[in-house]
């Protein structure tokens, strides 16, 4: 008996156009019954997929990071397992989770139907996969518009951050966990969920996505090409050793700044602090590598 799948590709994504057609025939040859629906707006996507909650087994979403991230408010109430197409610029949660950017391989996972559960971050509310951060990571954001990811692939988040860090300016934030409050000058606070986040980026060298705890950590540099000096150890999230970089883990962590600090959730700006983050737990099921260990 075939699956019934809500398949939704965001046709803005870096390859989503190109990618749609091959997705759809792959995914039929493994006998899934589709039903496609345009998502032309990601923002519409949680709407989209209450209104066949009742009628389909899982849903199937190509995209990127900020595609995903639309969708999870509606994938936590209905508890419909998830299929990811990587067709995004950075695909962070694709990778965190073992899944290639091969859209046959990625169909084929879910044609082989193993699931994981995976935690959710929580922060004033909002749900993000990967990671949530201010400071630095907002001002690549507010920069890192459709054209210059689309034209430059992940590739436009190095260029795009050189550029950022020869502004960077320290501020201060009180950040409480475990118990203690921890006082800060510093030019990037994050907090991660999964492992990967910012085009292949580490949060911490031994952070899972079902880790249940959040790691944080605070870049307190003095000099904005310490940052350059950092990024090698970064990418395999070693950078928390160096000491220029405050390291800390918990499942509640809160951050207060003098004046409200715009947040970054898997990409977008959706909040501000005073901020409030939490894990929820196994909070969602995703079709991932049978050997994947994420």
């Amino acid at each position: 008996m075939s699956s019934r799948a809500l398949l939704l590709v965001n046709r803005h994504a870096r390859q989503g156009q190109k990618g749609l057609s091959e997705a759809i025939q792959y995914l039929k040859t493994l006998e899934f019954d589709l039903i496609e629906e345009s998502t032309e707006d990601p923002q519409h996507l949680a709407e989209v997929i209450l209104r066949y909650k009742y009628q389909v087994d899982l849903i199937i979403i190509g995209g990127g990071d900020g595609t995903l991230n639309a969708a999870v408010d509606a994938l936590i109430e209905t508890q419909l397992p998830l299929g990811i197409l990587p067709l995004g610029t950075a695909n962070d949660l694709a990778r965190t989770l073992g899944i290639p950017n091969s859209l046959n391989e990625a169909c084929k996972i879910i044609g082989d139907g193993h699931l994981q559960r995976i935690d959710l971050g929580c922060v004033n509310g909002k749900h993000f996969f990967n990671v949530a951060s201010m400071g630095l990571s907002v001002k690549i954001t507010q920069r890192l518009t459709k054209e210059v990811k689309r034209r430059w692939g992940v590739f436009a988040y190095a260029a795009t951050a050189l550029q950022v860090l020869l502004e960077a300016r320290p501020f201060t934030a009180e950040i409480a966990i475990n118990g203690e409050l921890v006082r800060v000058k510093t030019v990037q606070i994050a907090v991660g969920n999964g492992r990967y986040y910012g085009g292949g980026m580490a949060v911490a060298d031994d952070a899972t996505i079902d880790d249940q705890r959040l790691d944080l950590y605070s870049l307190e540099i003095e000099h904005w090409w310490q940052v350059i000096l950092l990024l090698p150890a970064m990418r395999r999230g070693r950078h928390i050793h160096w000491q220029s970089v405050r390291s800390l883990q918990g499942q509640e962590i809160e951050v207060h700044t003098r004046k409200p600090r715009p947040i970054n959730t898997d990409g977008e700006i959706t909040t501000y602090t005073p901020a409030h983050f939490r894990v929820i737990p196994k909070a969602i099921a995703v079709f991932v590598p049978p050997e994947s260990r994420s």
